[in-house]
């Protein structure tokens, strides 16, 4: 293929909802690949007053490199940084109830996202595609079943104050509202907090 045909493929074939595309420096990862052997140059063509295209195949080293890479991706664990999971860790940050409505944002828009990829098999199902065409969106969707049952659980758990730790959580920022800084809290938690404040003096 030439470059515009690459990206056209993906495009079609909606890769950019599993692989992190940018068609903007595709030209130029087309340009490494020939660059370090791993593609190269079969033909130039034109068509019309169109720009000449040149077309790649891959080479014996690129396909021993993609065989390489897949056998990774598919074998080994990558431990990857989420922004919900950056989220979480930080959450302290904001009051316990708006925690709880953002959270309750988040799963709506998991429900929005989970018909969306129904709504993409029903239709691949009518076109009686094979389910190997299915099991990247099948992986997500299952990722965001399991999303959306920890942040429902959890934004319950939060308003409910049945997750331990809570209380403490929503005196600090009371007494914050009142015009004490986290410092001084911290300075006598158990005065200000009552002993749950206790394991802030660690």
């Amino acid at each position: 293929m030439h470059p515009y045909e690459i990206s056209t493929t993906l495009r079609t074939r909606g890769k950019e909802q599993s692989i992190k595309l940018n068609y903007g420096s595709l030209y130029a990862v087309v340009e490494s690949l020939a660059k370090h052997g791993l593609i190269r140059p079969m033909e130039t063509t034109r068509e019309g007053r169109r720009p000449e295209r040149t077309v790649y195949e891959i080479t014996e080293a690129g396909a021993a490199e993609h065989d390489d890479w897949l056998a990774e991706l598919l074998s080994t664990p990558v431990r990857e940084f989420t922004s919900l999971e950056a989220g979480l860790s930080l959450m302290p940050g904001l009051e316990p109830d708006e925690v709880a409505r953002l959270l309750g944002e988040r799963a709506e828009r998991l429900r929005m996202d989970l018909r969306q990829i129904e709504a993409t098999h029903a239709t691949m199902a009518e076109a009686r595609l094979p389910r190997l065409f299915l099991v990247e969106s099948e992986f997500r969707a299952h990722m965001l079943e399991s999303e959306l049952d920890y942040v429902t659980r959890l934004a319950g758990e939060i308003a409910a104050n049945e997750l331990p730790g809570t209380t403490v959580w929503r005196r600090i920022h009371e007494l914050r509202a009142g015009g004490m800084t986290f410092e001084e809290i911290i300075s006598d938690p158990v005065r200000h907090l009552g002993e749950e404040g206790r394991a802030l003096e660690q």
